[in-house]
């Protein structure tokens, strides 16, 4: 049985970034994805909060006003899903970093990976991601910062 995550939210996280990728690379002035070569890297990072208590049970996510995920996914060309080596980082103003375990999450053509991070009210994150979808090939480095909210 597939778990709940893969059958609700990321089908509609799928659908979405399908339908947001031409808007997204049409205005540069609001980033969330990085272009190397043929790969388009798209990131977020979100409140745990966000997610539906029951999906986040049924997936094993800790929900709380301090608690995020980084979401990054790996498109080759107009949209087809593409599976890569994911690591990383996330630190504060003050340097304290938390490493990132990515979990990778498959839907159809759509392959995303999942990190949790915790963080404090109104915090500036800075992100620092390596991403190696060729395992022939160096890893390219993606670095994005966020502030982050209590719910």
């Amino acid at each position: 049985m597939k778990n709940l995550l893969t059958l609700t939210i990321l089908p509609a996280f799928a659908a979405l970034l399908s339908l947001a990728m031409p808007a997204i690379a049409a205005n540069d002035d609001e980033k969330t994805y990085k272009k190397f070569g043929e790969y388009n890297i798209f990131y977020s990072a979100f409140n745990s909060t966000f997610i539906d208590p029951d999906i986040a049970v049924a997936n094993k996510i800790v929900r709380g006003k301090d608690k995020g995920l980084v979401n990054i996914a790996v498109v080759v060309g107009s949209g087809s899903g593409k599976p890569a080596a994911i690591s990383g980082s996330v630190s504060n103003i003050f340097q304290m970093a938390q490493a990132l375990k990515f979990v990778e999450v498959r839907e159809q053509n759509a392959v995303y990976y999942l990190a949790p991070f915790e963080f404090e009210h109104e915090d500036f994150l800075t992100f620092k991601i390596s991403v190696r979808p060729d395992p022939d090939k160096p890893a390219y480095e993606l670095k994005f910062q966020k502030k982050m909210y209590h719910d």
